[in-house]
């Protein structure tokens, strides 16, 4: 039984302890006893409670000399915050600890000591009554203090603890949450010290930060201890997980990106004065993941598990002990920002201009902002920070949040997604762009700049104003028309955001944009690099294949992701993937693409689609997109995935393509695997009863189907008069496509840019009774209002 009167073990709190022990403890001891035994580690130890700390300030009579300090703060001046601060911290440690106090804190200490060891470190981490609350997250604002060992240094860590209630930055942020300074008091976490500066740490969220869409997990991390990836002094590792397929019982990461990582915080040995420090990464570290896919999916299943404990999305800390090679959870907190979010309203941020890009990093925020651009080297240089600029620094920490949220947009040289101005532009709702780099000395201090984070993961920095738009979309009580409304995509950084427009799928997603962004180069040159004769290319090549077996591994692997984020994005409903339709000039435009591609006078109509696919010179490159197919369906289990082949000019070359994919393990109807065709070349149409034999459905591609049936190249501007989706025989044929597909009982639909573009092809579609048509994401909404419209013409019931 506890006979302490100021500790309490995690094995005795839990989450409705937040006014003893503060949110953070209150949560640790709520995983401690409830989902330890669901196989999720958190280091033992005890809470100090709040009533310890109001006892520290009765025993010493420090209260009046606080409200002296307090009371008439302005804080919104600096100066006079940063004096108050330091005052109001003064009084606190100076305050000390009285006898019994102590007394109970080493006789907890001694506890722990018995079961981890003498030579126990240990975290000493604050815990404030009125942190990780579902609606104000307060993390961050008062100090943590690791590697701590022996009575007088934990003792000395507890004072100091206490005192940081008033750091800067926790004054200005409980003015601004209204929080009472005399009501919220502090509790103090001592833990086991968990040795990440052997190993790695980092942050991890129960959904996506960026979109708000929840059914990943989303998880970032990098060498040494955590702090280095909270405040954003490193550039970290991302993955996520796809929740529904992992719970499903498939285990593999969703999508991964390398970061820089560039230092990593490690303990000091000897220094009694500093206990960490930041040293350079080795270059071959740096150049891999700082964990095993193993340890990203126990993270993901720990915080399915959290997830559901708690009944919202959360937000957490994770540290891998290199001494035991086991990965704990250290923190877990609600998620304040994106489950905040109105799921019914769609803001879209749309540039209106073009300007020269003077630095990029990852973007946050998915808006656009423009402002005087104000360099701040430190934070003596904050109170020079004026509303409305558009701060740039190398990073921040909590002491820079009371200018923060009077900038339109942040800028800095370091961190990741997760990393502490990241968090607080998302909590502010204005764009950041983090790990640019080389911000600091690319934009020039007083110019003016436009901060652009609605273009992707990437975040661009233009020079001057550039002017843009918002456009506000309610989607919540949009009907489902009977005619499925899908949407064209290629790029799965904007997967999750677009996931929330109202669809039944994707009706195209092209395999040639990952291609391009994130393999980059010619698949025949990945597998024979030796074949590539330009060296800057075959040194290109040995820069995108480092952290890979071989060429496969890293093809397979990327195109795999990047098609998987945008099958889990729209999971369960159908996903329909082109395999690569890139011209022989597209292909030779691939790092040591030249050396694999023939010359050709006119590739629109030359060695495209299906021809390559079982074709000698590039079946090898077919080999590795079936194989990035199977892996997205069967390895991570996104059997929402429909394989679609383009350009099939011929019968007999349906045939030979079906049968060279059964050979490289995709069957048609094996697990469900549906394959499509695109009906873009007038014999398609006129054989479509032979066609449909072979085939799941059909996609018109009205793009090409125009083109060949009016004989006009589609990239020739001196003929572009002659080329229109509307003419009456390009109608004729997408009548003949959609009845030949309902005579076979198989899928019709279109996805060219004909119904995106014009209002009366929209209508001719859903008057022929078409199955679906596919859409760019920025004509969803009108597109569908008016087939509703049409539809209500007609007689035919939405479909839900």
């Amino acid at each position: 039984m506890n006979t302490f009167q100021y500790i309490r073990f995690f094995s005795e709190i839990g989450i409705h302890d937040v006014p003893l022990v503060g949110g953070k403890n209150a949560s640790l001891g709520e995983m401690y006893h409830k989902l330890s035994g669901e196989g999720i580690r958190v280091p033992y130890g005890f809470a100090i409670t709040a009533d310890a700390y109001r006892y520290v300030l009765d025993a010493a009579g420090a209260w009046d000399a606080l409200h002296a300090a307090l009371d008439d703060l302005d804080p919104n001046d600096v100066r006079d915050l940063a004096r108050r601060g330091q005052r109001a911290r003064e009084i606190v440690y100076g305050a000390g600890l009285p006898n019994d106090l102590s007394a109970e804190i080493l006789s907890a200490y001694r506890q722990l000591q018995e079961q981890y060891g003498e030579d126990l470190s240990l975290a000493v981490r604050s815990s404030a009554t009125a942190e990780d609350l579902p609606t104000a997250s307060l993390a961050g604002q008062q100090d943590t203090y690791l590697n701590i060992s022996g009575d007088e240094s934990l003792l000395d860590a507890c004072r100091r603890d206490f005192a940081s209630l008033f750091t800067d930055r926790a004054i200005h942020y409980r003015v601004d949450q209204g929080f009472d300074h005399f009501k919220v008091a502090l509790s103090i976490g001592v833990m086991k010290m968990v040795r990440s500066d052997r190993a790695a740490s980092g942050v991890m969220f129960s959904l996506d930060t960026e979109s708000g869409f929840r059914d990943v997990v989303f998880i970032t991390g990098a060498y040494g201890l955590g702090e280095n990836v909270v405040q954003g002094a490193v550039d970290p590792d991302e993955f996520y997980v796809h929740k529904p397929t992992f719970i499903a019982g498939h285990r593999s990461v969703l999508r991964r990106s390398l970061g820089d990582k560039a230092l990593k915080m490690v303990f000091v040995a000897g220094d009694t004065q500093r206990t960490t420090r930041n040293v350079p990464t080795p270059k071959s570290d740096r150049e891999h993941f700082c964990i095993a896919d193993a340890d990203v999916l126990e993270l993901a299943d720990a915080a399915i598990k959290i997830e559901k404990h708690y009944g919202h999305p959360m937000d957490m800390e994770w540290a891998k002990d290199g001494l035991d090679g086991q990965v704990y959870l250290v923190q877990a907190r609600p998620e304040t920002v994106a489950s905040q979010r109105r799921a019914s309203e769609i803001n879209r941020y749309v540039l209106d201009g073009k300007a020269e890009v003077v630095s990029t990093g990852r973007s946050v925020g998915e808006k656009i902002a423009s402002g005087q651009a104000r360099v701040i080297a430190d934070v003596a240089h904050l109170p020079e920070f004026q509303v409305g600029e558009v701060l740039v620094a190398d990073t921040t920490t909590p002491d820079w949040e009371p200018v923060m949220k009077n900038a339109a947009a942040i800028v800095t040289n370091r961190g990741g997604r997760t990393c502490h101005a990241a968090i607080i532009a998302r909590e502010l709702g204005i764009p950041a762009v983090v790990g640019a780099g080389d911000a600091t000395s690319a934009i020039p201090s007083g110019s003016t700049v436009t901060v652009s984070c609605a273009e992707g993961d990437s975040g661009k920095v233009y020079r001057g104003e550039v002017p843009f738009h918002v456009e506000k979309t309610e989607v919540g009580d949009i009907p489902r028309p009977a005619t499925g409304i899908m949407i064209n995509l290629g790029n799965p950084e904007i997967a999750f955001k677009t996931s929330f427009l109202p669809n039944d799928g994707i009706g195209l997603a092209r395999m040639e944009f990952i291609i391009s962004e994130y393999i980059k180069a010619h698949p025949l040159a990945l597998l024979h690099p030796d074949r590539v004769k330009d060296a800057v290319a075959r040194k290109s090549i040995d820069q995108l294949l480092r952290g890979y077996a071989n060429g496969e591994s890293f093809f397979v692997q990327r195109l795999s992701e990047g098609i998987g984020t945008i099958a889990a994005a729209f999971w369960p409903k159908p996903v329909v993937v082109r395999m690569s339709d890139f011209k022989s000039n597209e292909y030779a435009s691939l790092i040591g693409g030249v050396d694999f591609e023939p010359e050709e006078s006119n590739p629109m109509l030359g060695f495209r689609g299906a021809s390559r696919y079982a074709h000698p010179a590039y079946a090898e490159g077919f080999h590795l997109e079936c194989l990035a197919m199977k892996r997205v369906r069967e390895e991570m289990g996104l059997r929402n995935v429909i394989v679609m082949l383009p350009f099939v000019r011929r019968i007999k070359e349906a045939d030979d393509v079906l049968a060279k994919m059964a050979e490289f393990g995709l069957q048609r109807g094996d697990e469900g695997l549906q394959v499509y065709a695109m009906c873009e070349i007038p014999n398609n149409v006129i054989l479509i009863d032979q066609f449909a034999k072979r085939f799941d459905g059909f996609s018109i591609g009205s793009n090409d189907l125009t083109q060949l049936t009016l004989g006009v190249d589609r990239d020739s501007e001196i003929v572009a008069f002659d080329y229109d989706e509307r003419d009456d025989g390009v109608k004729e044929m997408i009548r003949l496509a959609v009845e030949g597909c309902r005579r076979n009982g198989i899928h019709s639909g279109l996805c060219g840019q004909a119904p995106s573009d014009y209002p009366e092809m929209a209508e001719y579609l859903v008057e022929l009774g078409i199955d679906t048509m596919s859409l760019n994401p920025d004509t969803v909404i009108a597109t569908t209002q008016r087939v509703l419209e049409i539809e209500a013409r007609l007689g035919r019931k939405p479909a839900g």
